[in-house]
């Protein structure tokens, strides 16, 4: 700036006006730009000797305010150090925003996919390349390289998405963005993602009946047959407190869900937050649990397990660890009913298709037990969830839609204790 005396511009006559030309300097450009403005018409109303052009340009030029201290910290300095910013860096930056940001904070579990993404995608790809030159060629180039490195084209969008934010979260003191974008998906050619073929594996009636009669430690069955027949997202069955427990055990209340050994209030949606009312049977299967549970932390050694209130907890007292359960548990019974790999969100899929077609459950409450959000006006004038007694009615109709087996102990030969599982068949009533 010191190096830069104030402009006097240039004026020329431009058909019937006289002007004056000018530099500029604009966010995004490194060098600067020839603008123009009128002073004045060559002849007739309005017209000026060449004295009063010459103080006319310079108040022009003035009242633009290019020659300003103010605007050179705002444009210059700031293009000055723009350049040299990687997308590596502004992602670090943005993340550590997300994860830090105090209004509508995101859960733990969103960050580390965004993370995960980050490091494992995008950063090798596009890190180290400056953020002004992300752009719908360099996505372009990305994309394909996502798609050929064998990411479903959900991923490849949600990955992509990542990109914009990060690239439209840097900006200017005003809060402008100093790199905006208009994405051109045809040029970018992202794949497009098709519903109908994503891989939405759902269990059916028998498989569940299969996991629950195989499934051998105590502890694994109750949550296996308890998240087919309520619903819940797997974190969020995790995360049950037994204080949200009712004292029945027909109604769970889902205030929280756990993640990587931990519990967080970051429930998926604001409808994530309600309450799921169970079927009789299940019910009892869960009073029993929770009374073999209850004995066996108070004669527990481990002062964190006795002080444990988890309704599913480890050894340790803390929430059982998804991923582990899901390799160690569920997979080996699965292979052992020659069924193929899948996660939990199978038995959330199980339960929302049983109840929508094979029983006479209204919609309003399908929709506030599986935690769904509204869609228009009806729904949030819907107001049979606050029914309670007419909930636990609905349940008990709807019925479980599997076989669940109740525990025989039979004593053997050698004088141990042997236990038969012959099933209970629950079917719909309604």
């Amino acid at each position: 700036m010191s190096r830069r005396s104030g402009q006097s511009g240039s004026i020329q006559r431009e058909g019937k006006w006289y002007i004056v030309r000018y530099w500029k300097d604009v966010v995004g450009q490194e060098k600067r730009q020839r603008v123009y403005e009128r002073i004045c018409p060559v002849s007739g109303p309005g017209k000026l000797s060449a004295s009063a052009r010459e103080r006319k340009a310079k108040e022009i030029i003035a009242d633009s305010g290019v020659d300003t201290q103010e605007y050179f910290d705002k444009v210059v300095k700031q293009q000055q150090s723009a350049p040299g910013l990687t997308f590596r860096e502004q992602a670090e930056t943005w993340l550590e925003d997300m994860r830090n940001r105090s209004s509508d904070p995101l859960a733990p579990s969103t960050i580390a996919t965004w993370g995960y993404a980050i490091k494992k995608w995008l950063d090798p790809n596009i890190g180290d390349i400056p953020l002004e030159a992300v752009n719908n060629k360099a996505m372009k180039e990305l994309v394909a390289t996502m798609a050929k490195g064998g990411l479903s084209p959900k991923s490849v969008a949600n990955y992509s998405q990542i990109v914009k934010m990060v690239v439209a979260s840097a900006t200017n003191e005003e809060g402008d963005e100093l790199y905006p974008r208009n994405w051109n998906n045809k040029l970018i050619r992202m794949p497009k993602v098709n519903k109908k073929k994503q891989r939405t594996p759902s269990f059916t009636s028998e498989v569940v009946t299969g996991i629950v009669r195989e499934t051998e430690e105590e502890k694994y069955r109750v949550l296996f047959a308890f998240c087919a027949s309520s619903g819940l997202r797997f974190g969020e069955a995790l995360g049950i407190d037994l204080k949200n427990v009712s004292q029945d055990c027909s109604t769970i209340k889902i205030v929280e869900k756990a993640w990587h050994s931990a519990v967080h209030d970051f429930l998926k949606t604001e409808s994530g937050e309600r309450e799921v009312d169970l079927h009789p049977s299940m019910a009892k299967m869960l009073r029993e649990y929770i009374a073999q549970e209850t004995s066996r932390r108070a004669n527990s050694k481990r002062q964190s397990e006795r002080k444990c209130s988890l309704l599913f907890a480890s050894k340790h007292g803390k929430p059982l660890h998804q991923s582990s359960v899901l390799r160690r548990k569920l997979h080996p019974v699965l292979a052992k009913l020659g069924q193929p790999k899948c996660g939990f969100h199978a038995f959330r899929r199980f339960r929302n298709t049983y109840l929508r077609n094979y029983t006479s459950t209204p919609p309003g409450i399908l929709q506030f037990w599986m935690g769904h959000a509204g869609e228009g006006m009806s729904d949030l004038y819907d107001k049979i969830k606050e029914n309670v007694s007419f909930r636990k009615e609905v349940a008990e109709k709807a019925g479980l839609g599997f076989e669940i087996p109740t525990k025989i102990i039979v004593i053997g030969r050698n004088g141990r204790k042997l236990q038969k599982l012959p099933v209970e068949k629950m079917v719909a009533t309604g």
